[in-house]
């Protein structure tokens, strides 16, 4: 069997920069350990499978992977399967709905950018004093704030702390919560806030560029900001710029994608 394989860079403009996906589009759903040996083989932060939906106000099923695990949500992978639809399947639409773990979620056309409508997943202060402590030995550093949602987020003064943090990563991995974004203001004045993102339980030690961080960033910034516009950047060391609205319970984040490969896969 050949499965068609692409390999997408999302957030950027630059090929080799942003976040790399791989986009693999089925016509029924394989094995979940086929996906998962892919996923493995291709070695990327996300490998994302989609399928043709027969739900009302769906196009297609979709399904993402890490090398390690499956997981309920990716922003970056989604932006690029909008790509794929758009570019290879069906040119005509200018938005596409996919049915995943975590609800309804499109890819729209937009100004040249692909928008993602995700739900927004505003975070609270983290009350416990034993599990803020450990956040703050795993990244060898203070926060001036510690934040949960599904993410434990770690806010910083400043964007050199956050380009300059060195976590211990298995002791990240041991967390409660042992997905970490750790954000600040932004220097430059093309951008509000910069993060890292810290996941090294799903197989990655630092995401170049995530989509679904930042449905926890930006109901946050947008609150301390008094806006609900913002232009995040992640300062990874491939980067990556998200463009955020805060919609009522939606949170629309826009990229840019580049199209870095395409082949198939073979298997048996």
């Amino acid at each position: 069997m050949k499965i068609p394989a692409f390999q997408i860079d999302a957030f950027t403009d630059q090929p080799f920069s942003g976040n790399p996906a791989a986009v693999c589009p089925l016509d029924k759903w394989l094995p979940e350990e086929a996906m998962q040996s892919i996923a493995a083989e291709m070695n990327l932060s996300e490998t994302a499978f989609f399928v043709p939906s027969e739900k009302q106000n769906i196009d297609y099923e979709i399904r993402w992977f890490t090398p390690t695990v499956e997981v309920d949500l990716c922003g970056h992978a989604t932006l690029a399967s909008g790509h794929v639809v758009f570019s290879k399947l069906e040119p005509n639409l200018d938005q596409v709905a996919f049915s995943s773990r975590s609800g309804r979620l499109t890819v729209e056309r937009q100004n040249g950018m692909l928008e993602l409508d995700f739900p927004s997943n505003p975070p609270s202060p983290l009350q416990n004093r034993d599990e803020v402590a450990a956040v703050e030995s795993a990244l060898g550093a203070s926060p001036i704030e510690v934040l949960h949602a599904n993410t434990t987020v770690a806010v910083f003064e400043t964007e050199s702390q956050v380009a300059n943090l060195k976590p211990d990563f298995a002791a990240v991995a041991n967390l409660k919560e042992p997905w970490i974004a750790a954000t600040a203001p932004a220097d430059a004045d093309e951008f509000d806030f910069v993060s890292r993102f810290f996941v090294p339980t799903a197989g990655v030690n630092e995401d170049p560029a995530t989509g679904s961080s930042h449905t926890v960033l930006t109901p946050y910034w947008s609150k301390k900001f008094g806006r609900t516009e913002l232009v995040g950047r992640q300062i990874s060391r491939r980067g990556g710029t998200m463009y955020c609205r805060l919609v009522d319970e939606r949170v629309n984040i826009a990229g840019h994608v580049v199209e870095v490969m395409t082949g198939e896969i073979t298997i048996e």
